[in-house]
């Protein structure tokens, strides 16, 4: 009783700090070089808004932000709710997110975990074996939703290693725990079309198009970035544990398809068959603006990319296999995300708030760091804010820790006539990626803090590093050149 009023008061402990800092800030004796009276008014909204994002409920906390603003000096509430929930991206946001929630309401990711699972080249190769464990993780992160992998495979897991003999606080469980983790935090910003990494890429287009140069990040290319840094991350990071920490793997060469296959899933329905086939299909419609934008088809999915979502969600709900719809818009409905909705509502409000004219927020960051960046070279530039980005991320919120480093890298960049597309893309991936040191990174970190029974909160600190360190060689070694030639 007492541990639940301890954290009842630290709920209220948290709201009253965080509601106090958007009403105060305001009056605080700053002075801010061209930022306005509104200016500090939406200043102490965001401010207060991500305190309440790392310490509280993001539904609320989101919906306190949105309120906040409709009542400052920006604008009117109509105004303001009218261009937060009327917004192309949120839409598509909504229906990605229910599409999702489809596919795990049809078992479609059992399907795919246990595709990776039993690849015949895994028998008697158990770092093979940890290689398609964590490339599953990690495709499944980007494209099944973040939490996903992670309930999928550590009872599979915990499955196997109780089978072969292999004990809790072994190394090699110890590591395969984390690294499920570390490989759904690389697949989740994978995607530019859903989740935080569409939040954060909208938010950067509505960050440049308020300072007057709209930057719009290549969805293919950035695609392509994700995927390849992801995949040289996990490579580079199981060598580093064959080689380097050496567990010891031997009791794992009894693994076969058969052992990891012994209660088969039944075949696939039709149901599952049309909807695996039409969301591959509806992902491949979303990348045609990106590989063929001259095209007809390309200029057409352009322009209507917000509402192929909306289309491909009527799809599912009107055709029927046995007299039910492919998605089942009630039941679907019971599982969705709210926290990333209104997450993802506030922030793209917020970031056209910040960066709009009646505030001179912009202004303001160009007059500080214009001094600070003035004789900084662009690649060392990009080295800084990486390493921003891996110590902060760590500390505090990664979603919030990449909203607050967007008007950097579009003010350095729009000064220096820098292209600034690899730089904010690579920092959206990394700063998503990269999560898993502490608890208050992340709601991945966090599941791995929570999970006392097979893992040590000193085992996460060390082992967690180690791969966050690998994670930032690969950006600057591998990852930000392919950005450079790649987002253009």
């Amino acid at each position: 009783m007492a541990q639940s009023n301890n954290k009842k008061d630290l709920y209220l402990v948290h709201m009253a700090i965080g509601i106090g800092i958007m009403i105060l800030f305001r009056f605080l004796p700053l002075n801010l070089p061209n930022v306005t009276e509104t200016g500090m008014e939406i200043l102490g909204i965001f401010i207060g808004t991500l305190y309440l994002w790392s310490t509280s409920d993001p539904v609320w906390s989101s919906i306190l932000a949105i309120f906040m603003v409709g009542i400052s000096g920006y604008a009117d509430m109509n105004t303001v709710l009218t261009s937060t929930f009327g917004t192309p991206i949120l839409v598509q946001v909504f229906f990605l997110l229910t599409i999702i929630n489809c596919l795990i309401e049809n078992n479609l990711t059992e399907y795919c975990g246990r595709f990776f699972l039993t690849r015949k080249i895994c028998s008697g190769r158990p770092w093979v074996f940890t290689f398609f464990i964590m490339l599953g993780c990690m495709l499944m992160g980007a494209f099944m939703g973040g939490f996903t992998p992670v309930f999928l495979f550590w009872p599979i897991l915990y499955d196997i290693f109780d089978t072969v003999g292999m004990k809790k606080q072994e190394k090699y469980p110890t590591l395969m725990v984390i690294l499920v983790i570390i490989a759904t935090l690389l697949g989740f910003p994978v995607p530019p079309f859903m989740g935080n990494g569409l939040a954060l890429i909208s938010n950067y287009q509505t960050v440049t198009s308020n300072m007057g140069q709209e930057v719009v990040i290549n969805s293919a290319g950035y695609l392509a970035v994700g995927l390849a840094h992801a995949v040289i991350c996990i490579v580079l990071i199981i060598l580093f544990c064959k080689f380097v920490l050496r567990p010891d793997t031997s009791k794992l060469k009894a693994i076969t398809p058969e052992l990891l296959n012994r209660n088969p899933l039944p075949p696939m329905t039709l149901r599952q068959k049309l909807l695996g086939i039409s969301f591959a299909v509806f992902i491949l419609i979303l990348l045609i603006p990106s590989v063929a934008p001259k095209t007809a088809v390309g200029a057409y999915v352009k322009a209507n990319t917000y509402g192929i979502s909306l289309g491909y969600t009527f799809l599912l709900c009107a055709v029927r296999i046995d007299k039910k719809p492919l998605l089942n818009f009630a039941q679907t409905m019971k599982r969705f995300s709210w926290g990333t909705y209104f997450l993802i509502a506030s922030a793209i409000l917020l970031g056209n708030a910040l960066t709009s004219d009646v505030t001179g927020v912009s202004p303001f960051l160009n007059t500080v760091l214009s001094p600070v960046f003035n004789k900084v070279p662009t690649s060392l530039f990009a080295v800084i804010i990486m390493l921003f980005t891996v110590v902060l991320t760590n500390v505090c919120n990664s979603f919030v820790i990449g909203i607050l480093l967007q008007p950097v890298i579009a003010t350095f960049c729009l000064a220096t006539g820098t292209n600034s597309m690899p730089i904010v893309a690579m920092m959206i991936l990394f700063v998503l990626s990269s999560a898993a040191v502490t608890p208050a990174a992340s709601p991945f970190a966090a599941l791995m803090f929570g999970n006392k029974e097979w893992l040590k909160p000193s085992q996460i600190y060390r082992y967690s590093f180690m791969f966050v360190i690998i994670e930032l060689i690969v950006v600057l070694t591998c990852s930000m050149p392919l950005a450079n030639l790649l987002l253009k």
